[in-house]
């Protein structure tokens, strides 16, 4: 296995573009293949997940010329498919359901991690229509067979406490169908914002969904239109490492492509680096973090709206002077790996206490540990987060560092920049 040293840093100071953000990539990627007309994707993220979701695309008959993506204005046109999806849930639970409105014989799988990762409420409720989809391996997981099936959208539900990508995959499929539907979440919808970033780029692409609070989506029946030209801003994900290295190593640290603007939910952990006390500037299209005093007071959130930059909360937590406690992430455990497994693990080999429990992390801090290897677990998140121990002054290794590539190919590179 490939690994990669950090060595020990004591300051971060620096600007970082960041590269598209996942989250939008592939929600344009597919409204944009589904919508009638060319649409100009500007800034899209090139990384695993997003390569896997446009071989999909063109396999399925949509057609790319550079940052050109002519639509097809409806239903996939190829009517019989075999689709390799990697390990990007973006793409293949919103395909599913897109697929399940096309009126074809197709069949979708991953990598191993992908066929543990369950799909079982998106299923049902694709079911619960008239769907035909089967599983082809363990029930309530992936790979799936997707049928013809005949579809009424009268009694349309969706479980949103395991991932709301199955609400996100529903709600991008629909307007396929040509009809207004409903939508009802059952139990409580997890990872808001990433529903709302949804929302949003279904509004551009020309179908406006109202909700009422987060347990019913109207759907209009309308169909979806380019806009012409879509610029995919930087990922607020990504930019939580720098600004966590900012908050830690001094800065000013700037990340260039996410502001005051940004429709994504996590550029919220600017809320952590404050309550921890860096001093943060939003700007329109750029943040800035600094820290002059070093110093970082622990904290004690729910971090449920900000699933993945609460990893780097949980590695900052390291820095901090006192237990911190991260709270309502039980969603780590169904992502590219058991996150919340994962992360105690890894944090304990570098000299916290770390209290594991169903959904929360409780991080003790204590002296770190040099030259701890971290295993990664084909996770680039756990990769990206575990960089910031170098800043303690101590170097650690990184294992299978090449599996940033799935969102952030370039990120160590952009990494050694900012430290010294």
């Amino acid at each position: 296995m490939d690994s990669l040293e950090l060595k020990p840093a004591r300051r971060a100071a620096g600007t970082v573009r960041l590269p598209g953000s996942k989250s939008i990539s592939n929600r344009v990627l597919l409204l944009a293949a589904l919508a009638k007309g060319e649409t100009e994707v500007l800034g899209l993220l090139d990384a695993d997940d997003t390569r896997v979701m446009r071989e999909a695309l063109g396999v399925l008959g949509v057609q790319f010329k550079n940052s050109l993506v002519t639509g097809i204005g409806g239903p996939f046109p190829v009517k019989k498919a075999d689709l390799f999806l990697g390990n990007a849930g973006t793409a293949l639970r919103p395909l599913t359901a897109a697929l399940a409105f096309s009126g074809g014989e197709y069949r979708l799988s991953g990598v191993p991690r992908m066929h543990e990762r369950p799909i079982g409420d998106l299923v049902d409720a694709l079911r619960g229509v008239g769907a035909r989809v089967d599983y082809t391996g363990k029930e309530g997981f992936p790979p799936l067979a997707v049928h013809p099936g005949k579809l009424s959208l009268e009694k349309l539900r969706v479980r949103g406490d395991v991932s709301s990508q199955f609400l996100t995959a529903l709600l991008m499929a629909l307007p396929l169908s040509g009809k207004a539907a409903r939508v009802e979440v059952q139990g409580e919808l997890i990872s808001k914002p990433y529903v709302e970033i949804t929302l949003n780029v279904m509004q551009r692409f020309g179908v406006e969904v109202r909700r009422t609070g987060w347990r019913y989506f109207d759907v209009p029946a309308a169909t979806y239109r380019s806009p012409g030209t879509i610029h995919v801003e930087g990922d607020a994900s990504s930019a939580s490492y720098f600004l966590a290295a900012g908050a830690i190593g001094g800065g000013p640290v700037r990340v260039e492509g996410v502001g005051r603007a940004s429709i994504q939910g996590d550029v919220r952990f600017t809320e952590v680096l404050e309550r921890m006390g860096a001093e943060i500037v939003l700007h329109e299209n750029s943040i800035e973090v600094r820290n002059e005093a070093r110093k970082l007071r622990p904290i004690d959130m729910d971090m449920n709206h900000i699933p993945d930059a609460a990893m780097t909360a949980a590695v900052l937590a390291l820095f901090a002077a006192g237990p911190s406690t991260i709270r309502n992430v039980a969603s780590w455990r169904v992502k590219e790996t058991d996150r919340l497994a994962a992360m105690a693990s890894e944090l304990r080999k570098l000299g916290a206490q770390v209290e594991e429990g169903r959904d929360f992390l409780k991080i003790t801090p204590g002296t770190l540990k040099p030259g701890v290897a971290i295993d990664t677990y084909d996770d680039h998140r756990i990769a990206m987060s575990f960089a910031l121990v170098a800043l303690g002054g101590v170097p650690v290794r990184i294992n299978d560092p090449g599996c940033v590539a799935k969102t952030f190919p370039e990120f160590f590179d952009s990494w050694k920049r900012i430290l010294s």
